[in-house]
């Protein structure tokens, strides 16, 4: 069960203190009884039931500010959003304005309290529509402005789900989005048209010289006076003739004396001509006759386009201008109070100082590069006077005007980085013409020594053919020498296969050795005899061969048939075979010659004898 707001208290004002003071947030002037309901029901969600609580939270988990506003600062909405209004706008208005104004005149437009940018972006798409593409990107600037950051960063990157484009007609959506993954992207040269930015309605200054203004279903959060502080605000944005598009939910502007109304069930009006009340009151007051000078002189001094403030001798603030009020948060229930006890009297510099020194001295004094950040990131950057304001001898009042020089000074600044830039330019230019004249004459050098380099390479292939005629001439006789060796090889496998023929034919076991008593050949009899494979024995020493020839006997053998004047030799061993029965073996051993009559080796014939044979 949801329980009814109760009344706003202290702790309640301490809240939105804290909110301002700490994000720059000012809350005063939404409607009591919604921003009540709206924090109670954040409050619901965290399990806390007092203000001063939730204040106490807010300071130690500053994630839970992104979850207030968000539950404070609704971020409803969609493409094209009440289709008779987008019509009506599309048909009549936007022709109107064109029409009011010369082909490539630019266009400038507002959309206040875009969300996340389903509404610029609708705007892009029914002006791109209206001009063309080529005729679009020429004309039109789009500004779409929030105070919900988190909300901006996801418009800036204009990617949107199937479902958020329901709104959107198919021949639209073909035109104007591309599909990358499962997200539909806006055009990225119609995205470069819409400018996203934090702005605060009620506190930051308005943009100006605009010829449409969107605030669509934003000013039902505003009470009365806030309501027509914005709307003094609009009228001072938009052109003669400008036009205010706002959400079916606003009903104050029927009875507003600064629009007249276009279509009003479709909450569309026309900016009248007349100046708008200064800040503080409704619009709708009456004024007497009587008081017109005083009126004139104090609406004059609101009029001013520049940021002014007069200070009486008593220390309290005695005018005002609109421009100041907007930039510093003040308003007309400022005046009267102390100075010293606005915001203004220490930044966006130390007033009081300069205030006593001006009272003290009867001078004027000028403050030059004074930085002013306001909330949001904004910085501004003023050249602040102070007058004394004199009645012959009495001193009446100090007038304090700011004066903005933050564009002269981006261009004083951006002029010296030109400079310095042209300087490290011209350091650079100057290095490379030298350097372009080193390379001049080393790419002479390289010319001539690239002219040496061929007449070699000619003589060096002039050689080269020559040395090609001698390796074809090598290459034919190694093709005779190729020939004669494939046929020698022929003859040597020939003799390998009669040789296998012949050591397999043995019945006895024949082993070949060289001088170094190294295998050379094993035939298959010796295989059977004492089990060691031919693979197994060829290339090792015979005498490390588990045979059952005993060394002690087959080596005084060896030795006397590699002797010089080597003679067969003959002996009878008994052993045992590769089944292990003992067996008499008649071994003859002689020294095998080649055809020089050197020792090559020795021939070992083994044969198993009956006993007593």
């Amino acid at each position: 069960m949801t329980n009814e707001p109760t009344e706003p208290d202290d702790a309640f004002e301490d809240l939105l203190a804290y909110l301002r003071e700490s994000r720059g947030f000012d809350f005063g002037g939404y409607k009591r009884s919604s921003l009540l309901r709206r924090i109670q029901h954040r409050m619901s969600q965290v399990g806390i039931t007092s203000h001063q609580a939730y204040l106490d939270l807010l300071q130690v988990d500053p994630q839970e500010f992104t979850a207030l506003f968000n539950t404070i600062l609704i971020n409803v909405t969609s493409f094209f959003r009440d289709t008779d209004a987008w019509d009506r706008l599309r048909t009549e208005v936007v022709p109107a304005l064109l029409a009011e104004r010369s082909p490539g005149d630019p266009l400038r437009i507002w959309s206040t309290g875009c969300s996340t940018g389903q509404e610029p972006y609708s705007l892009a798409m029914l002006l791109a529509d209206e001009l063309g593409i080529d005729n679009y990107l020429k004309q039109v600037k789009i500004y779409a402005t929030d105070v919900d950051d988190e909300a901006l960063a996801q418009a800036r990157q204009a990617s949107y789900g199937d479902s958020d484009l329901a709104g959107v007609p198919d021949e639209q959506r073909a035109a104007y989005f591309e599909q990358r993954g499962d997200r539909l992207v806006f055009r990225p040269d119609l995205r470069r048209t819409v400018i996203f930015g934090r702005n605060d309605l009620v506190q930051d200054a308005p943009i100006s010289r605009v010829d449409l203004l969107l605030c669509r279903n934003t000013l039902m959060y505003f009470n009365a006076e806030t309501q027509q502080r914005v709307l003094n605000r609009f009228h001072f944005a938009l052109v003669p003739r400008g036009v205010l598009f706002l959400g079916r939910a606003e009903m104050l502007l029927g009875r507003s004396r600064l629009f007249e109304p276009v279509d009003l069930k479709q909450r569309i009006f026309r900016r009248l001509a007349h100046r708008s009340t200064p800040i503080g009151r409704t619009g709708s007051e009456p004024a007497e006759p009587s008081g017109l000078p005083d009126r004139l002189h104090e609406q004059a001094f609101a009029a001013s386009p520049i940021a002014q403030l007069v200070v009486g001798v008593d220390d309290n603030l005695v005018l005002l201008s609109d421009q100041a009020a907007t930039l510093f948060g003040l308003s007309r229930r400022d005046l009267g109070r102390p100075i010293r006890e606005l915001e203004v009297s220490y930044q966006p510099l130390s007033l009081r100082s300069h205030l006593d020194q001006v009272v003290a001295e009867r001078k004027p004094i000028r403050i030059s590069e004074v930085e002013y950040n306001r909330p949001g990131g904004v910085a501004h950057w003023f050249e602040v006077h102070l007058n004394p304001v004199v009645d012959g001898t009495e001193l009446l009042g100090i007038s304090v005007v700011f004066h903005d020089v933050s564009t002269t000074r981006a261009l004083r600044l951006e002029v010296d980085r030109v400079n310095r830039q042209l300087e490290t330019t011209n350091a650079e230019l100057q290095s490379t013409n030298e350097e372009l004249e080193t390379t001049n004459e080393e790419l002479q050098s390289t010319v001539e020594e690239l002219e040496t380099t061929n007449e070699e390479l000619q003589s060096t292939n002039e050689e080269l053919e020559t040395m090609n005629e001698e390796l074809q001439s090598t290459n034919d006789e190694l093709q005779i020498i190729n020939e004669a060796v494939r046929e020698r090889s022929t003859e040597l496998n020939d003799v390998n296969d009669f040789l296998e023929a012949v050591m397999t034919a043995f019945t006895s076991g024949v082993i070949v050795v060289d001088t170094e008593l190294q295998v050379l050949a094993w035939n298959a009899a010796a295989q059977e005899l004492w089990g060691v494979r031919r693979d197994e024995a060829e290339g090792r020493h015979l005498l490390n061969l588990d045979v059952g020839l005993p060394s002690e006997v087959l080596r005084p053998l060896l030795r006397s048939a590699l002797a010089p004047a080597g003679t067969p030799r003959e002996a009878r061993i008994d052993s045992v075979n590769r089944r292990g029965r003992s067996i008499t073996v008649r071994l003859l051993c002689s020294a095998l010659l080649g055809p020089d009559g050197g020792q090559r080796g020795v021939l070992l014939v083994m044969e198993t004898v009956a006993p007593g044979n």
